[in-house]
């Protein structure tokens, strides 16, 4: 696919790099020369230096033959912009990151007249996974497939789980928990379950299910399963001002802190049942007279990457509760994984991989369609949730009569609203929504998945 990238800061380095690396034809904009040459230089893609919000510099861009054009500038409205020039000039399918939670409410309006492909907003998106990890705060990430009823739960073993020693095998029988192990992460190393694997202390482990199977299963292993009641909170930017809608919504009490008075005065005016405190986080006397050491979760939401990362320290020092980091900077994830920060997120990373997975399902073939996608251990394994659209190669006889590449799992299978735990004797329907986790990476059809 010929792919137009207009705005070269962190998000759209990502995007290149990704897209490129999935074989598109990326072209950058940027209006700094020096953004441009970076990402020429390193990625074998174009690039156009100017206003990508001007016809002439998309058009110099290759707007005419784009098929794909992405606007992730700094400004919500040059990104708006963007697209509707290039939708008139190319008639491409556009997307545009919106951040400002003004433009909230109008989003669907928005893509309507301006003929979206789709709107991004990092900050809402951090917040609904942030929220989603409150709900059930022993994951470390969940993701969902097929509106929700299959969630995949990332985890990780304490010393004093009952799961260590076990086998994957066994869980089920000693258990009796309808559960499927699909990844365990030991250190460096990553591997796709199989049934002699046995768990020991601190591996990173993903199952999926539907979520009142998972609630009985960290119900089994000690795990805190409820949601939690009240959480502080440290910095009142825009995913602060998303989180403490839904927070309100689920009836969960929240208290932030903000040392903006204008910031937190809007806080204040928005959400009359939201604790504001203006203060600055990062004095700890604050943080203990808020009584960090009694929340049943911390989020550490400040702009500063190093301030997030000391908060989160702080509280998992003094505090039992649910810790959740925001990191903005993508550089340095690998060494920021090794913190035992509990869970991190990334709203790059999360914009990126909603453009990415759009991307992939416009390469869908006839047979099988790609619905949704999700990195479950960044640069390994995937988890792709894909529609039967007719008889093919999967639905040709049994799971268990089925060639399938070494690394690939059945992981769950949706059939008229009933969620099936894969067995060797079912078999994929037309219709049915499967849930595949895989090391290959960048399929785009689950007929890839046969030898």
């Amino acid at each position: 696919m010929d792919i137009i990238i207009v705005g070269c800061g962190k998000v759209g380095r990502v995007l290149a790099a990704q897209l490129n690396e999935a074989g598109n034809n990326i072209t950058v904009v940027d209006i700094r020369p020096e953004r441009v040459t970076d990402l020429t230089n390193r990625y074998d893609i174009m690039g156009v230096t100017g206003n990508g919000a001007t016809h002439t510099v998309l058009k110099e861009a290759g707007i005419d033959d784009a098929d794909l054009m992405i606007a992730v500038t700094g400004s919500d409205e040059r990104n708006l912009l963007c697209c509707l020039i290039a939708k008139k000039a190319g008639g491409c399918q556009t997307i545009a990151r919106v951040r400002n939670p003004q433009y909230s409410a109008d989003v669907p309006y928005l893509k309507e007249e301006l003929g979206l492909a789709m709107a991004i907003n990092p900050e809402y998106a951090a917040a609904e996974e942030i929220a989603r990890v409150l709900q059930f705060p022993s994951a470390i990430k969940i993701d969902t497939f097929a509106k929700g009823k299959v969630e995949l739960l990332k985890f990780k073993l304490p010393e004093d789980s009952p799961l260590c020693g076990m086998s994957v095998r066994e869980i089920s029988a000693k258990l009796h928990c309808d559960v499927l192990v699909c990844t365990i992460e030991r250190g460096e190393d990553a591997y796709i379950a199989s049934g002699d694997f046995r768990f020991e202390a601190k591996d990173i482990i993903s199952i999926i299910s539907e979520p009142k199977a998972a609630f009985v299963f960290f119900r089994k292993i000690r795990y805190k399963a409820n949601p939690v009641e009240d959480v502080l909170i440290a910095g009142g930017g825009d995913i602060a001002h998303y989180l403490c809608g839904m927070l309100d919504k689920a009836g969960i009490s929240a208290t932030v802190i903000e040392k903006d008075a204008d910031r937190a005065r809007q806080l204040a005016d928005a959400f009359p049942d939201v604790n504001i405190i203006l203060e600055d986080a990062v004095n700890q006397e604050v943080l203990m007279q808020e009584n960090i050491d009694k929340a049943e979760a911390f989020v550490s939401l400040t702009n500063l990457d190093e301030e997030n990362i000391l908060l989160s320290l702080f509280a998992k020092s003094v505090s039992d509760g649910k810790i959740i980091t925001k990191i903005n900077r993508i550089d340095f994830d690998e060494v920021i994984e090794h913190l035992d920060l509990d869970t991190i997120i990334y709203p790059k990373n999360l914009t990126s991989d909603h453009i990415v997975r759009y991307v992939r399902a416009m390469n869908k073939t006839i047979g099988t369609n790609l619905e949704t996608l999700y990195q479950v251990i960044k640069g390994k394994v995937e988890a792709a949730e894909f529609i039967v659209k007719e008889e093919c190669g999967l639905t040709a006889a049994p799971l268990s009569r089925l060639k399938l590449k070494n690394g690939v799992l059945v992981a769950a299978i949706l059939r008229e609203g009933r969620v099936l735990t894969p067995r060797g004797s079912d078999c994929i329907q037309v219709g049915d929504s499967v849930v595949i986790v895989t090391d290959h990476l960048g399929l785009h059809d689950m007929n890839d998945l046969l030898q």
